[in-house]
């Protein structure tokens, strides 16, 4: 694997835990605001359509047609998800709620 091919992998790692931590915390903050709200419907469906339109949209651009880069930036999507986990725990053990 030459130089410029790790480093685009690298690149691409980093931005699927970008749009990892966009999609989870959007998750996080959508739920905090969304059971506050009068209408949570649309707070839910609101935030599905937009963190799904930018996580794939990511995707697509990140891959640029190579399925390595595509899962570079999986993984980091995936790995994102452990961290915002790992990061909202105490919050949701404040709230009382189940792990």
């Amino acid at each position: 694997m030459k130089m410029n091919e790790a480093l685009i992998l690298g690149f691409s790692w980093v931005a699927g835990v970008l749009l990892g931590a966009i999609f989870f915390g959007g998750l996080w903050w959508t739920i905090r605001k969304g059971m506050a709200s009068q209408i949570p419907a649309l707070w839910f469906s609101g935030s599905l359509l937009l963190r799904t339109g930018i996580a794939l949209a990511g995707f697509y651009f990140v891959s640029g047609g190579h399925w390595q880069r595509l899962l570079a930036c999986l993984l980091g999507f995936v790995m994102a998800r452990w961290m915002v986990t790992f990061l909202t725990r105490p919050a949701a053990e404040e709230a009382g709620h189940a792990p």
